[in-house]
């Protein structure tokens, strides 16, 4: 009796063991996703700004974030969120999982190229979150400014391509949208068809006829001609 007690006593005691060892590593991965999504975050919001995006607070909506950012990138947001709720469906989740990576470096490569950077620098995606981290950073703290004028991404004329416009948001140059619908213009945004429309010139009516010059001022008229014929 005593001898079965006992091993039970240490089950119990191994049992409790893991599950605060347990306790301890779901702890731990929940604080780093916290410290991870502050830290992305922070630099979409630096992205952000030196894009002319209107409110800080947009960086900070989970998902919502996500898709500004790929607004910026010419990518149809409504097609990040039909991959996000596919990756959820058991069946789709591994196909819409590896596609949605894919969108998401589509996304990056033209909002790299938008800073004036080569594509090599997407390789940092192979690192997975910290790569990813590092590739923000590069963009949000670098010294490139931010250049939306560039030719238009591959999928332009395809149904991936951006068409929607939201206030707040600028719309990119190559957006194949019908004018700015009430976008807003933000920094760089100044060329064609784009941003404030010129300064109207003042109305003068048309001339008609001719007009005679105004007489010269300050000069003496000359004297009129004697009359014609003899003097007495």
């Amino acid at each position: 009796m005593n001898t079965t007690y006992l091993a039970y006593s240490d089950y119990g005691t191994t049992s409790g063991a893991e599950a605060a060892l347990i306790g301890v590593v779901y702890l731990f991965i929940f604080l780093l996703s916290i410290a991870g999504y502050l830290i992305t975050a922070f630099l979409l919001m630096r992205i952000f700004d030196k894009a002319g995006v209107q409110g800080k607070w947009r960086a900070w909506v989970p998902i919502y974030n996500y898709l500004v950012f790929a607004k910026l990138g010419d990518f149809s947001p409504w097609v990040l969120v039909a991959l996000l709720v596919a990756s959820a469906i058991p069946i789709l989740n591994f196909l819409a999982g590896l596609a949605l990576v894919v969108a998401l470096i589509m996304i990056s490569y033209r909002v790299n190229a938008k800073f004036g950077r080569e594509w090599p620098i997407l390789l940092l995606f192979i690192l997975g979150p910290l790569g990813q981290w590092i590739f923000l950073a590069i963009l949000a703290f670098g010294s490139n400014p931010w250049n939306p004028g560039i030719r238009p991404a591959p999928w332009a004329n395809s149904f991936l391509a951006d068409k929607t416009v939201w206030n707040g948001i600028p719309v990119q140059p190559s957006q194949p949208v019908a004018g700015n619908g009430g976008g807003y213009a933000g920094p760089g945004y100044a060329g064609p068809g784009y941003g404030a429309p010129p300064a109207q010139q003042p109305y003068s009516p048309p001339a008609t006829g001719t007009t005679p010059p105004p007489p010269a001022t300050g000069t003496t008229p000359p004297p009129p001609a004697p009359p014609a014929g003899p003097q007495v």
